[in-house]
């Protein structure tokens, strides 16, 4: 598992999530003697066809390369050979590995090879660029030992002795305990016990004092795999380990980031924070870094695009920031202030267009390399001892704003993952502090952006309705406004549509639209009836104006407009009610614009305490309703009412779509240079298909609840929902009992399918249900809690007349 250990992520992958590495062992002229069920699965032959085979049937290695390796001082003094080679599968494809034959003693110097493999294209891609290089393999010791079924050492390699201490002879023929007294020892034995019996690789992690630095407590992070004879039965265990202590002090390093806190963006000048970034830098993390940022922010323009191949505006940097270990800074070509170019083809430029890090433990610096085509990097590179690379893009909101170099020289260790992520944490630091320094000359973007989020981004539509939408704001060169609009769905298949219009302009009047729509989301999800809705958006806009009154700003005028209007498409029905707003169009099917008699009601924030009215409409199917502010139908030229009819001159085209209807009615209503925000939003109306739905009249009896039951199981039999009954069943028996003991009269139980499966029950009486925890000795009051770990969400709204209706959503497949 040398992929696993490399960079210290044993102690923090389960084995499950990593890749599998192969393991099998072999005599010393290669004839397979023990196998394991992660070699199958890497070359799909089991224990009984490769046991007692020699492993050239399988690997491309010989039995004279072998017993070459085991003569030849290089490969004993570096104990065995890694690389990579073609494996051929049983099936007959093949597959490119990384191969490492560790080099095994056992008694009377006898050899063996313990062979690890792993297919290279189940790496993850950072693993795929860094840490399957031969050359990286060839750093990392990894220690090997084997262990026969009771548990004696049987084998071993030169690493393990620096790792944990043990000679080789007082290892050999001896179980763990007797070589290493104490608790660790026996609890790697269990460890190994519990491998040889369910045959699962297990990773472990322990403490050692190895002799070359017995003052220091180092982990190892082992795996340990059940090597098995050719009838598949355990003949030992394996266990390879490595020390990962270095990947701890990594993580130990992470507490730096507090004083990085500190330390990055106390300036607001960006030159000094890419300094400050070099400084903290070095040498906690790197020999030597330097920061490059674009040019343009040194004056507070727009950074680069977004992610793409770099262009020339990219190919130029400025160096901000160069710090090292050495005096002079001899690996920086470039002084600070001065303009750094961008190598073609080189990881500068991969950082640029994809926007990911890169990392490359060991320099590649070998012929063929894009050092080629840049000789001056290269020089330095080869003066200065470079031998480990990181770059890190500088980016916020997706936006590049330089990168970071981070080089070893002096310290022999490469960069591994865990170095990666403390250099983008602290990158990602001085990311925020470039920001904040650039924001002053960012308002125009600032407030496009506060636009941008405060506008639905996509209209959320449901079964109901389909919609499109226009806005265009009165201040034009910020393109912030105080209209706005909603698409929000409700239970029961219904929808609410909302336009909304706050006194003046500007960003003042946007925030203001922001806490507004806000507020009516937030109410919608209360299920209030558009009335009453407008009345509690009434009372917070009084609230706002107060509050603007006493922090005495003048330019913060608060008053708004508004109208809310709900469709049930069940019923075919649309209830709205208007604060001070101008009146809905809705045209018919063919085409027909009538503006409905609805009471204007008075603006939201007047406090003349006068109730707001709502009025029901019956739509037919495909009718549409356009939705909008005054300042698509006034005009200084004209009195509002020519503007309306101007308005249903433009809305009465039937056969366009709703996207060329809205672009229409935009072009021909006189808004070229409004004096007003305009907002435009139009839906059109669909009716559920009547076997969407049932409903049942059911008495105020105990015993309905089974009754109730049955008749849901049968429909959502009828409706192939089978999967949904024992759900529903609950459901529907504990709101069904809660209408019988909370009210009296008859209870309706409705069933809608559309995008969800609604369960409605209403009766008689106006007191909502709420949540609430129950005592273990209570015998009710988890109803609720109950339904609300069943469905996706749920609810209660008032019903007109008096009453109400409980209501639960199921998504139709759950397994989606």
């Amino acid at each position: 598992m040398t992929e696993i250990f490399q960079g210290g992520l044993c102690e923090r992958l389960d084995p499950r999530e990593t890749p599998d590495a192969a393991i099998a062992m072999t005599d010393v002229e290669g004839t397979v003697v023990g196998w394991t069920s992660t070699a199958q699965r890497l070359v799909g032959h089991p224990a009984a066809e490769v046991v007692g085979r020699a492993v050239s049937t399988i690997l491309p290695v010989t039995r004279r390369t072998l017993l070459e390796w085991a003569s030849t001082e290089e490969c004993l003094a570096r104990g065995g050979w890694s690389g990579t080679a073609t494996v051929r599968h049983r099936d007959g494809h093949t597959l490119k590995a990384s191969l490492r034959f560790s080099l095994l003693w056992g008694r009377d110097r006898e050899i063996h090879w313990l062979i690890s493999g792993t297919d290279i294209a189940s790496l993850s891609p950072v693993a795929t660029t860094g840490w399957v290089r031969d050359s990286l393999l060839t750093r990392t010791p990894i220690g090997v030992v084997v262990h026969d079924r009771d548990l004696h050492c049987v084998w071993t390699n030169d690493a393990m002795e620096r790792q944990d201490g043990i000679p080789r002879d007082r290892r050999l023929g001896r179980r763990l305990p007797e070589a290493l007294p104490g608790i660790e020892a026996e609890r790697l034995e269990g460890v190994m016990r519990e491998v040889l019996d369910s045959g699962i690789t297990t990773v472990h992690e322990y403490r050692a004092w190895p002799p070359a630095d017995p003052r220091r407590e180092h982990a190892i992070a082992a795996s340990y795999f059940c090597l098995q004879g050719a009838d598949g039965r355990a003949t030992g265990v394996c266990c390879t380990s490595v020390d990962v202590t270095g990947s701890q002090r990594a993580r130990e390093r992470l507490a730096i980031l507090s004083e990085a806190s500190t330390r990055i963006g106390n300036s607001l000048d960006v030159m000094q924070i890419g300094q400050e970034l070099a400084d903290l830098a070095v040498p906690l993390l790197a020999d030597y870094v330097n920061v490059d940022l674009a040019e343009s922010i040194q004056f507070g323009e727009a950074p680069f695009a977004r992610i793409g191949p770099p262009d020339d505006r990219r190919r130029t940097l400025r160096r901000a920031g160069i710090a090292s270990i050495h005096h002079g800074v001899p690996e920086s070509p470039w002084a600070r202030g001065e303009l750094v170019a961008v190598p073609p083809d080189s990881p500068f430029t991969k950082v640029l267009s994809s926007g990911r890090s890169h990392l490359e433990p060991v320099l590649d610096r070998s012929p063929g390399t894009w050092f080629d085509r840049d000789p001056d990097r290269a020089r330095t590179v080869h003066e200065n001892g470079m031998h480990s690379l990181l770059v890190v893009p500088i980016r916020t909101r997706h936006t590049f704003l330089g990168t970071a170099v981070f080089i070893r020289t002096e310290e022999p260790a490469p960069f591994q993952e865990d170095d990666l992520l403390l250099a983008e944490e602290l990158v990602s630091r001085t990311a925020l502090a470039l920001d904040n320094a650039c924001r002053y000359a960012r308002e125009r973007s600032a407030a496009l952006t506060l636009q941008r989020n405060l506008l639905p981004q996509r209209l959320t539509e449901g079964t109901a309705v389909e919609t499109a939408s226009r806005y265009l704001p009165a201040d034009a060169d910020n393109g912030v406004g105080g209209d706005w609009f909603d698409v929000i769905p409700l239970s029961g298949a219904r929808t609410a549509l909302v336009v909304g219009d706050v006194v003046g302009h500007g960003i003042n009047a946007a925030a203001t639209m922001g806490r507004l729509r806000t507020v009516v989301h937030t109410l919608a999800d209360l299920d209030l009836p558009p009335d009453e809705l407008l009345t509690h958006l009434d009372d917070t806009v009084r609230r706002l104006a107060e509050e603007d009154a006493d922090s005495q700003d003048p330019t913060r005028l608060t008053g708004a407009t508004c109208l809310y209007a709900v469709y049930d498409p069940v019923t075919r029905t649309c209830t709205m009610a208007r604060a001070g707003h101008p009146p809905p169009a809705v045209i018919d099917p063919d085409g027909k614009v009538s503006f409905p008699d609805l009471p204007s009601g008075t603006p939201l924030g007047v406090g003349l305490g006068v109730p707001f009215e709502a009025v029901e409409l019956e739509l037919p199917e495909n009718s549409r309703l356009a939705l909008y502010t005054d300042g698509l139908i006034e005009s200084r030229h004209h009195d509002i009412d020519v503007g309306m009819k101007h308005l249903g001159g433009a809305l009465a085209c039937p056969g366009r779509s709703l996207e060329d209807l809205c672009s229409s009615v935009i072009t021909t209503m006189p808004t070229q240079s409004p004096g007003d925000d305009v907002t435009l939003l139009v839906a059109q109306t669909h009716a559920l298909d009547p076997g969407q739905t049932t409903c049942w009249e059911l008495p105020s009896d105990p015993a309905v609840v089974h009754r109730a039951r049955t008749l849901v199981t049968r429909r959502l039999a009828r409706w192939g929902l089978e999967r949904l009954e024992a759900s529903t069943e609950l459901i529907i028996s504990e709101l069904v009992t809660n209408a019988v003991r909370h009210a009296t009269g008859p209870i309706r139980l409705r069933l809608i399918r559309h995008q969800v499966l609604t369960c409605e029950v209403s009766d008689t009486s106006d007191t909502l249900p709420r949540l609430r925890h129950a005592c273990t000795s209570d015998e009710g009051g988890r109803g609720l809690y109950i339904v609300g770990q069943l469905c996706r969400r749920h609810g209660a709204r008032c019903v007109t007349g008096g009453g109400k209706t409980v209501w639960a959503e199921q998504e139709l497949d759950p397994g989606i």
